[in-house]
């Protein structure tokens, strides 16, 4: 970060500090483009950031990073994140326990519980095991190709009961898309199915937020500026709320959708809402690494995990940090509606959690619906270029391969106009 006034030109200016933002000025620096980066708030990070909480880790959210996302070994560190990885599977709860739903092929031990778990038959295990094996064997770019109808009537059309859409689909698959309803576009839930079984759900030993620290910290020459808020985008102009203005021939928008819509007049970006509770306590309700499912499929809070568990650093020594995650709900009393629930599991225990924060994140993905359509234009015309993950798939892949895509574009304008 810089402590250098803001200046009055730029060759390229980005609007917005997030993935995508991060990863456009890393790609222009490989080609040898100086650029500033304009963040509104206090830090880097976007969705993407940790807080210390006395003592704890919270990310922004509940996150996991799946390690099968091609864009991510491009950009970084893989090694220096110190991946914290989860059990492959879940824990469904049920009617007061836990059942292990886990990949036989990775953790044959999981074999028995998974065939016996109260989630579905024996045919519907059978499929998921198919399923895998077909999308494993499939390049995720045809898979967004494919018919594309909301995930729930692709479940049916494949033969899934709907016990297993409610007591586990609803539940994984709505958590990592921000919906539980299962609307979303079938082609993405292809590819995010198909991401879980080829690699592995981590998070960095101190955090989500190292993602991006880690790509802030290898800028060399962009100029990042912090608590610099833009009030308006021309063509060849930046304005910031404070009445300073920056020219450059090129400007990146790498806001999330929303803001970017306001931006540049682009069609309106629908958002997918999600809340996350993080309660401290001295003693962990359940073991091991697993994330912990709803496996009524009614929520609020449809997924658990024990972020301790995966990683110590995320918890002071002696206790133990939960996340509970309500995807898709973002308004009203979230902390209540989530000890009301996690209580009903796992009894009085948990009146006696402190609550540490709640998130609220109107915008935690963008809206994903059929017919979906990713990798849409990052060149509007006029110097003017835009990138985030709605503008190709609502993930941290999505916002980081717009990120280079947008990149890219603009180093071909600069070269052409040499």
């Amino acid at each position: 970060m810089t402590t250098q006034p803001l200046p009055s030109s730029s060759d390229v200016v980005i609007v917005g500090g997030g993935l995508a933002g991060l990863t456009a000025a890393r790609v222009l620096e490989q080609h040898n483009i100086n650029a500033v980066l304009l963040e509104a708030s206090d830090g880097v990070g976007g969705r993407v950031r940790s807080d210390n909480v006395d003592g704890f880790t919270l990310d922004r959210g509940f996150q996991v990073l799946l390690t099968a996302y091609p864009e991510i070994h491009r950009h970084l560190n893989i090694p220096a994140l110190d991946l914290k990885i989860f059990e492959p599977g879940a824990v469904v709860w049920r009617e007061g326990k836990g059942t292990v739903v886990g990949d036989p092929f990775r953790r044959p031990k999981t074999l028995f519980s998974t065939s016996f778990a109260p989630i579905g038959t024996i045919g519907d295990k059978a499929r998921i095991a198919l399923m895998s094996a077909k999308l494993k064997s499939t390049d995720p770019r045809e898979l967004l190709k494919g018919q594309d109808i909301p995930t729930a009537s692709a479940l049916r059309g494949m033969g899934f009961s709907s016990k297993i859409i409610d007591r586990f689909f609803r539940s994984l698959v709505g958590g990592i898309q921000l919906d539980p309803t299962l609307t979303s576009s079938r082609r993405m839930f292809d590819v995010i199915f198909r991401t879980l079984a080829a690699g592995d759900s981590a998070v960095p030993a101190l955090g989500m937020g190292q993602i991006t620290q880690q790509l802030a910290a290898s800028l060399r020459t962009t100029e990042v500026h912090l608590n610099s808020p833009v009030a308006s985008i021309a063509s060849g102009v930046v304005t910031l709320t404070n009445g300073h203005n920056i020219s450059a021939k090129n400007i990146i928008v790498a806001t999330e959708g929303p803001v970017a819509s306001r931006f540049l007049n682009l069609p309106e970006v629908a958002s997918r809402a999600a809340g996350c509770v993080y309660f401290a306590a001295p003693h962990a309700p359940i073991d091991g690494k697993y994330i912990v499912l709803d496996g009524h499929g009614q929520g609020p809070v449809f997924n658990v995990a024990v972020m301790s568990n995966i990683s110590s650093h995320y918890a002071p020594s002696g206790q133990h940090l939960i996340a509970a995650a309500l995807p898709g709900l973002a308004e009203g009393d979230l902390e209540a509606a989530a000890r009301r629930q996690l209580r009903s599991w796992w009894g009085a225990d948990v009146d006696t959690w402190r609550h540490l924060r709640t998130y609220r994140i109107p915008h935690g993905q963008p809206g994903q619906d059929p017919p979906f359509n990713p990798k849409k234009s990052v060149s509007l015309g006029n110097g003017l270029f835009v990138c985030g993950d709605h503008r190709d798939t609502g993930s941290i892949q999505g916002a980081m391969f717009s990120g280079r895509r947008c990149a890219e574009a603009v180093a071909e304008q600069v070269r052409l106009s040499a």
